[in-house]
């Protein structure tokens, strides 16, 4: 139970690695300099086949192993976020407003450490599929990269990805079978009254008062029309209306997210909205539009990949640092576009007390790398072990 020999010996390089993905953040779909990296990176490993421009500028490295069998797929995410660095550290952000704040840079590395592992040994059947994608952090670039033909062109039949977790004992595993993280769709929903003169409010019809009584109603979903052993989040998180102190505005406008792991629940949320709105605002006079935008699906581990991967980090850093149900989350992740397409599993690695998430002062701990490069390994070897004799 440890770390595979020959990955610890890649450590000073994937440090290297690292450092240099955190130095040098590309945001969105445009990391097109990360993804050179990265196809250079896999061409001196001796990567069989390297598909590049995937989902705009996804790479797919392919190794060949020993012998007939399917594809497993490993994904790592390249992009950073738009925020300042306040780390201090000697390989901090040059690209003023951009940050690697949210580990993929780790990701990134580990997923190279195991790629160049498995390009050495082959101690495996069929084939690996290596996925590096843009995106994560915005535009949803999994899906770009599904759409893209990812999963069919290379034939992938299940697919693990990892994640950094601060606070989390350095190279622990945690995870969960089943939902992980929510679906995280956002809206806005804009009111139109008739504007006037403050003093003779009378003469008017007030969006500000529809948009404080649509608030209060639209509460009423999560607490009378969804079944209380399911999970929703109706958040609002913005109101504007107005300019000046003696105007009654002409508009209004709400905005906020809603989280669920049900599409049942999803479509029943959605569906009391426009009800609630539009009544809301029939009733005082006004109308109101809403703009619901469908964000990533809910992440959904299959249960069966989920206690295989657990497994296999067990025989890395061994049974007591591996949590195999932890409590989801509402936090979203567009990993969730490849396990709508085959059955697979994401999982934490522990980052130790760090910063967390998207703080301007996170760094991912490279003392985590040959840990997460071990286990993405070994669940290759582990899904699709050479033959007998």
């Amino acid at each position: 139970m440890a770390v595979i020999n020959r990955i610890a010996e890649y450590f000073e390089d994937m440090k290297e690695w690292r450092q240099h993905l955190h130095a040098h953040p590309e945001l969105d779909m445009d990391c097109h300099r990360t993804a050179a990296f990265v196809a250079e990176k896999l061409r001196a490993f001796g990567v069989d086949e390297i598909h590049e421009k995937i989902g705009v500028s996804g790479v797919v490295g392919i190794i060949n192993g020993q012998g007939d069998g399917p594809t497993i797929g490993l994904r790592a995410d390249m992009d950073a976020l738009p925020m300042p660095e306040e780390t201090g550290l000697p390989y901090a952000s040059t690209v003023e407003g951009m940050m690697h704040a949210c580990g993929h840079d780790g990701h990134t590395t580990m997923l190279l450490g195991a790629a160049r592992y498995l390009a050495e040994t082959r101690k495996f059947s069929g084939r690996v599929a290596l996925i590096f994608q843009p995106g994560e952090e915005g535009s949803g670039g999994a899906r770009f990269m599904v759409e893209d033909g990812l999963i069919d062109r290379f034939n992938i039949s299940q697919v693990y990805g990892q994640h950094s977790l601060p606070k989390s004992p350095l190279g622990n595993i945690e995870t969960c079978p089943g939902p992980l993280m929510a679906a995280a769709d956002d809206f806005e929903i804009h009111i139109t009254g008739a504007g006037g003169h403050a003093a003779s409010p009378h003469e008017s019809v007030d969006p500000v008062m529809i948009a404080v009584n649509m608030y209060q109603n639209l509460q009423s979903i999560v607490t009378r029309n969804v079944d209380p052993i399911k999970t929703v989040v109706l958040s609002l998180t913005q109101i504007h209306s107005g300019t000046t102190h003696n105007v009654v505005p002409e508009t209004a406008m709400l905005a906020g997210t809603v989280r669920t792991f049900d599409k049942d629940v999803q479509a029943l949320v959605v569906e009391r909205m426009q009800a609630i709105i539009h009544s809301t605002a029939e009733m005082m006079g006004g109308k109101a539009r809403l703009d619901y935008n469908y964000g990533y699906p809910a992440t959904i581990n299959d249960a069966e990949k989920t206690n295989f991967a657990c497994d296999v980090a067990a025989e890395v850093v061994g049974e007591t640092r591996v949590a195999r149900n932890i409590p989801p989350t509402m936090g979203a992740e567009d990993f969730s576009y490849m396990l709508e397409e085959v059955p697979g599993a994401y999982f934490y690695i522990g980052n130790g007390d760090s910063a967390y998430l998207h703080h301007t002062k996170y760094d991912f701990n490279d003392e985590a790398s040959p840990t997460g490069a071990s286990v993405l390994a070994r669940i290759v070897e582990r899904a699709q072990p050479l033959a007998a004799g």
